[in-house]
Order: C-alpha cells, then sequence, then structure tokens
C-alpha cells in the first residue's frame, strides 16, 4: 500500500474512495504541498498536544517542544506511513515514543535513590459510590497530586502505571538497574500515598 504514495496528490485525492483522505494528504505532504502541511497540523495538533500535555503536566514549558519533536519525526517518517492505521493514531504514537523518550532521559539523569522497603499501592477509587470517590473526582485528586510530586516521581507513575511498563523495561530504557527503578516507584507511591491521605 505504501508504493500508492508515489501518486501524485492529484491522483490520490481522485481516488479517496480507495485510499482514504489520509493517504492523499500523506502524498500531498510527500509532494510538498504547505497547504497540506498545514492541513495536517490544524488536523491533529489538539489531540497530540492534549496526549503530551497530560503526560508531561506539571513541566509543561515541555510540551511544545515535544509536539513540536511529534511533528518533525512525523514529516521524517512521511514516506513510510502505509495508510493501516488513521493518522491520528499513527501521530499518537509517535507522541508516545517521544514522551518515553523524555521519561528515560529524565529517569536516566536523575539516579540518586534512596532505598524504602514494601510495596506501597496507590488507592484505587472504591466500587461504592456511598464510600468511594467518583471516577471524575478520583482522576482530578490523581493528576493534582501528581503535579505536586517531585517531577522524576511523577514521570515513574506515568510511565509505570500509565503507559504500563513494567519497571524492568523502564530500567532497560532509562539505562539504569531495575532495582534502582523499583526504589524509584516505592519512593513515589510512598509520596503519592501520603499526599493522598492528607485532608483535601
Amino acid at each position: 500500500m505504501a508504493a500508492n504514495l508515489q501518486h501524485t496528490p492529484q491522483e490520490v485525492i481522485g481516488q479517496e474512495r480507495i485510499f482514504g483522505d489520509d493517504l492523499a494528504l500523506a502524498a500531498a505532504i510527500l509532494a510538498r504541498d504547505r497547504k497540506a502541511t498545514a492541513r495536517l497540523v490544524e488536523l491533529h495538533s489538539d489531540a497530540v498536544h492534549r496526549y503530551v500535555w497530560r503526560r508531561l503536566t506539571p513541566r509543561l514549558e515541555m510540551v511544545d517542544d515535544i509536539v513540536q519533536e511529534v511533528f518533525l519525526a512525523a514529516w521524517g517518517g512521511l514516506k513510510n506511513y502505509s495508510g493501516a492505521a488513521p493518522l491520528h493514531s499513527w501521530l499518537l504514537s509517535i507522541a508516545r515514543h517521544k514522551v518515553e523518550d523524555h521519561y528515560r532521559r529524565t529517569l536516566g539523569a536523575h539516579a540518586d535513590v534512596l532505598d524504602v522497603d514494601g510495596e506501597i499501592e496507590i488507592p484505587a477509587p472504591s466500587a461504592d459510590p456511598v464510600l468511594g470517590l467518583d471516577a471524575k473526582r478520583h482522576a482530578k485528586r490523581a493528576a493534582e497530586i501528581l503535579a505536586r510530586l517531585p517531577y522524576e516521581y511523577a514521570i515513574a507513575l506515568r510511565w509505570r502505571y500509565w503507559e504500563d511498563r513494567s519497571a524492568k523495561e523502564m530500567a532497560e530504557a532509562s539505562g539504569r538497574t531495575e532495582k534502582a527503578i523499583e526504589r524509584l516507584l516505592a519512593r513515589a507511591r510512598a509520596r503519592f500515598k501520603a499526599l493522598w491521605e492528607e485532608p483535601a
């Protein structure tokens, strides 16, 4: 299917029923159509920005840089876009990798970790609507607490639980030992729990 990108933008746009809007847009960008490039940004920058913003809070000064990296990587790799997934999903996949690169660099640069014994779990919302927080309030409180944590703790928790990466994967990606990542996660969970248990 990637070979279809060799058509001129007009040919592909005329065959949108066959190749779809995303392939037509990709072909137009590869043909250096500036309007198509602007259209890609217009269609997808908000979603990419939101994705990155949620994973970098509270270090919001870095969001725009990473969003820019996502689009630069997309333009560089667009010739390999086959249309197997929507451009939206393809861009968010690039964003996920860029965010994880940021996590890796941040954790790799902060290796001063103290030991903490035992596993401490982040509180989960209760299934009982009377006793527990509703999902929206729970998510808001968790986001507020993550914003109060030291940045390395917040990144470690996001990487582990939002991106569903094991301590081993995090260690391999950041250049730290698995034990160091486990200690960092234990410290982060302990701090999260302490803040969670403070009166709201």
